[in-house]
């Protein structure tokens, strides 16, 4: 199974048209599935009392508050055209999280084609509800949530309109960057057992590793922001990675892919070659001449893996040579 790759621009924009244009071009390059911004109003998204997180606090304005923040990351209708136009040009889907009741409506009117739910909304009952009844696909993210508050979201989800095989939950963590041991990644096995819903893993940790690690636990979508510039100022960029480093996850993630298999437990056909090179085989451990019995004293096992298999050993034992061996000739019986 293919693992759908979500590269986060989020507002790594830091409004411009021209960079977001330009993260584009980096997504295409690095082969991803998905591109993904962000849809708000700050007037609808958060009070003018509302305080930054820590970490928007270490690489942003400290004088600024959320809202005077987030106001100049926006994008309105005309800049969601433009770049819908460019992703269509370019053959990469766009897709960005909703934060309010009308960005919901505005993505549907746009035409795309699945919501993103970030972590912080999982809890906001009008919001969810107000999806739900779009029936376009979900993948949810769980950050900062209990496993009962997941499951009260997939409730009203589901009690308006969406039905379980079009969702998706990501297990997440919203600090940036994540600090490894509060990754928990066996949670998203969790959601899979409770919930039996697609599941994957949304990424905030420096570098790659753990979301490969996801792909090997079977994550079926993979979610990490990117940015052009880890020094850029802007709240999200420091936790981001670069478009090398974005390039490398996904080509380590598709090599992951192709190693995970179909699980049958079988020769491939690189190494059938190999076969009768590394087994052995039953040979004479000295002179045998035609008419003596096979003892555990005259006959060994060697390679190569061309005659009779040393599984068959008991078989052998006893048996009365046909014919005159030499030593290291492969016994026939």
């Amino acid at each position: 199974m293919k693992t759908i790759i979500i590269a986060e621009a989020g507002v790594n924009h830091n409004g411009s048209i021209e960079l977001a244009k330009n993260m584009i071009d980096v997504a295409v390059e690095a082969g991803v599935d998905y591109i993904k911004f962000q849809t708000f109003k700050a007037e609808r998204l958060v009070s003018v009392y509302a305080e930054k997180a820590d970490y928007q606090k270490e690489t942003t304005n400290v004088d600024e508050s959320q809202f005077e923040m987030i106001k100049k990351l926006e994008l309105d209708i005309n800049a969601h055209k433009e770049l819908i136009v460019y992703c269509k040009k370019r053959n990469i889907k766009f897709i960005s999280s909703p934060f309010d009741l009308e960005s919901v409506d505005l993505l549907f009117d746009l035409g795309v084609e699945l919501y993103k739910i970030g972590s912080g909304e999982i809890t906001n009952y009008p919001y969810l509800k107000k999806i739900a009844t779009k029936c376009l696909p979900v993948v949810l993210s769980t950050g900062m949530s209990k496993l009962s508050e997941v499951e009260n979201a997939l409730e009203v989800l589901m009690n308006n309109g969406l039905k379980r095989e079009q969702i998706t939950l990501l297990h997440a963590n919203t600090e940036y960057p994540t600090p490894f041991n509060d990754v928990n990644l066996k949670a998203m096995l969790t959601l899979k057992e409770a919930f039996k819903v697609n599941v994957g893993y949304s990424d905030h940790t420096h570098g790659i590793e753990v979301p490969i690690a996801a792909v090997s636990l079977g994550a079926a979508v993979i979610e990490k922001h990117f940015t052009l510039d880890k020094t850029m100022e802007g709240p999200d960029h420091k936790a981001s990675l670069e478009p090398y480093e974005l390039k490398a996850m996904v080509k380590a993630i598709r090599n992951i892919e192709k190693a995970l298999g179909d699980g049958i437990k079988q020769p491939s056909a690189s190494e059938k070659k190999n076969m009768t090179i590394a087994r052995k085989s039953i040979i004479a451990a000295c002179e045998i001449k035609k008419g003596e019995k096979f003892t555990e004293d005259n006959i060994t096992t060697k390679r190569p893996g061309t005659g009779i298999s040393p599984m068959r050993w008991r078989e052998v034992l006893g048996r009365t040579a046909i014919k005159d061996f030499a030593a290291d000739n492969l016994i026939e019986i």
